[in-house]
């Protein structure tokens, strides 16, 4: 599973890392979302999900073996 961020649609809310710290950062330049991993590690796939699913903007999207969510 990846995490894509679209910096273009990124508001900094960062729900995303309250949500899942281990896979979602903030820029400390504009606030806007860093995903931090290549590959959602296994364990985080819940709240990986739950971050995607709780962003106000729609930033965030998932592209798992079933393609893009």
């Amino acid at each position: 599973m990846k995490v894509i961020a679209d910096l273009d649609v990124c508001i900094g809310a960062g729900v995303c890392v309250l949500t899942a710290p281990n896979v979602f950062d903030q820029s400390a330049d504009d606030g806007l979302v860093r995903v931090l991993v290549e590959e959602v590690p296994a364990g985080e796939f819940r709240l990986a999900r739950e971050a995607v699913d709780l962003c106000p903007s729609a930033a965030l999207s998932i592209i798992d073996d079933g393609g893009e969510r």
